[in-house]
């Protein structure tokens, strides 16, 4: 890091609160601060539903993913344009209809105040949860890298989005965020083409393909029906589009987007917009870390991409063992590039897979090594690959520019789900349940406060949270082990009329301690919990109503 990067760095992240809290000051009244008014239109919404999801995690542990596994991740977004046309066609009428603030709202008004209770706290505890992820996962990450101290990244990362959470609202949520899709947008387009502008001459964008496709990145669709494989197209058409309904239709931090809409027509356009562009997007990322992976092809790259896990062990009695592993680990990576200089004819194709194949060998061997020094070091090395890659190899100025997308993402889909956090504990829990005499102004205020509130919880989650195997994998277990549960609950309230809350809200607690005893057990994939929790809670409610209603009789 040098003095410009810092520079581009500080300037646009302290440019993006200025200007969100500057654009939207002054909030007079509940539909200001929780719907922004009612006047974001079809292209400020979707940008604003991308960026809530794009979170920091997506532009570090995406890459990475991709470099490891390739490109069959972008799997699990092949729901998504059918969950849109679902949305759009049936959530988005009935919520403008009955001009809620919450989409939890509509469940009172259907069944009772203890189901739409029971949902909002479902939300509200996975949402706290993932919102200190999100802010977790870019701090664990430079601080590894950079050197800087975990917990002061934690709390300003999280106090920067309080600012103009608090300050403005949904409207500086929507705002910041078309500037934060801009930096992001533009830091990973000039990455991409740096990415092939580094590799060696002799090496085209076709032959950059054929070499990742020959090293088994380019695997886009698995058609297998191995319960055993996190990611096939069957997994992403029932299980991510089940994940997805749920996720926009029923999660505050995304219908609070498409709420603030000037009308029906232009909140379902939002949504169809993202819908094309999502997976495009995803592609893309994943692609920046498949040619990620072939820059590595032709440079040295480290056994482990941690730093800190490296430093570590140098510095300890396992040093020697690492440095013959590395020693290994250089001459296969020779003997590859002099390989990959030459046709990718069918027996070179199977040398390269044998070379690989020796290489994971030695990485798995380096993370024993690393585990066997100090327990408590992080040995799964995929978060850290594009940090990495950024900055030992980006010039003076883009290394600030990709920490500001990074730290923008993470700053983006935060704000979204402090935003949502506030407005569903002040309209579905404290307006609800404890009072409802108070004025406009009061509940505005309460909303800041509980904005503060959710901030400062997220910073301590952040601050006491664990790598996963992915963090992008972490965040969507979080969701899946809910999500499935809340979407029944809300087919229930569309399509099936004659279920009455009793035994919707019974059914959902039973149906929560299944998924979360199915998820423990892990007995299946974790994006099929969703279509699981959806099936159980509305077959329970069914039966728990036809049980109910005999008894009457």
């Amino acid at each position: 890091m040098q003095i410009v990067d810092w520079i581009v760095l500080i300037g646009t992240l302290l440019f993006i609160v200025i200007y969100g809290s500057y654009k939207t000051r002054g909030s007079k009244n509940v539909n200001d601060f929780i719907k922004g008014g009612n006047e974001s239109n079809w292209w400020t919404i979707g940008l604003s539903v991308m960026a809530t999801q794009a979170s920091a995690i997506t532009f570090l542990s995406t890459p990475g993913q991709a470099f490891n596994d390739g490109m069959g991740f972008v799997q699990f977004y092949i729901g998504l344009p059918l969950a849109m046309v679902i949305i759009c066609l049936v959530f988005i009428p009935i919520y403008h209809k009955l001009k809620v603030y919450t989409a939890y709202e509509f469940l009172e008004e259907r069944f009772d105040l203890k189901t739409r209770s029971l949902a909002a706290i479902l939300f509200l505890i996975q949402r706290g949860l993932a919102a200190g992820i999100t802010i977790f996962a870019p701090s664990i990450i430079l601080s590894a890298v950079l050197g800087w101290d975990l917990i002061p990244l934690n709390i300003s990362i999280g106090l920067l989005v309080i600012i103009y959470t608090v300050s403005g609202g949904t409207k500086a949520v929507s705002v910041t965020q078309k500037q934060q899709m801009a930096i992001i947008f533009s830091g990973m387009f000039i990455a991409f083409y740096l990415i092939l502008d580094y590799l060696p001459k002799d090496i085209s964008f076709v032959k950059a393909l054929k070499i990742a496709g020959a090293s088994g990145k380019m695997d886009v669709l698995d058609f297998s029906f191995d319960l055993n494989n996190r990611y096939t197209i069957w997994t992403g058409l029932l299980g991510g589009t089940f994940l997805m309904l749920s996720y926009f239709g029923t999660d505050q931090s995304q219908v609070q987007r498409y709420l603030s809409g000037k009308s029906v027509r232009e909140s379902q356009l939002g949504l169809i917009f993202n819908g094309l562009l999502k997976i495009p997007m995803q592609f893309f990322i994943l692609l920046v870390g498949v040619f990620v992976f072939v820059f590595y092809q032709f440079n040295t790259s480290p056994l482990n991409f941690n730093p800190k896990a490296t430093e570590v062990v140098m510095s300890s009695e396992n040093k020697a063992a690492y440095l013959e592993l590395n020693k290994k680990h250089i001459a296969i990576e020779e003997d590859k590039k002099q390989l990959l200089h030459q046709d990718l004819s069918s027996e070179n194709i199977a040398v390269l897979k044998e070379l690989n194949a020796k290489d994971r060998v030695l990485k798995e061997e380096a993370k024993k090594i690393i585990s066997k020094t100090d327990d408590n070091l992080e040995t799964n090395d995929k978060d850290y690959v594009f940090i990495y890659f950024i900055l030992n190899n980006l010039p003076r100025g883009l290394i600030g520019l990709l920490l500001a997308v990074i730290l923008s993402a993470a700053m983006s889909s935060t704000a979204s789900e402090l935003n949502a956090l506030a407005s569903t504990t002040t309209i579905d829990l404290y307006k609800r349940n404890v009072t409802k005499d108070y004025d406009q102004n009061h509940y505005v205020k309460m909303t800041k406060w509980f904005t503060l509130g959710w901030g400062c919880l997220a910073i301590m989650v952040a601050c006491v949270a664990n790598l996963f195997d992915n963090l992008i994998q972490l965040v969507n277990i979080i969701g899946s082990v809910f999500y499935g549960n809340v979407l029944g609950i809300f087919l229930l309230a569309f399509f099936i009329k004659h279920v009455k809350g009793n035994a919707v809200f019974y059914a959902a607690i039973i149906t929560q301690i299944i998924i979360i005893a199915v998820w423990f057990s892990d007995i299946l994939p974790y994006l099929w919990l969703n279509l699981l929790g959806c099936m159980i809670v509305m077959l329970l409610a069914i039966m728990i109503q036809l049980f109910t209603s005999e008894k009457k009789v």
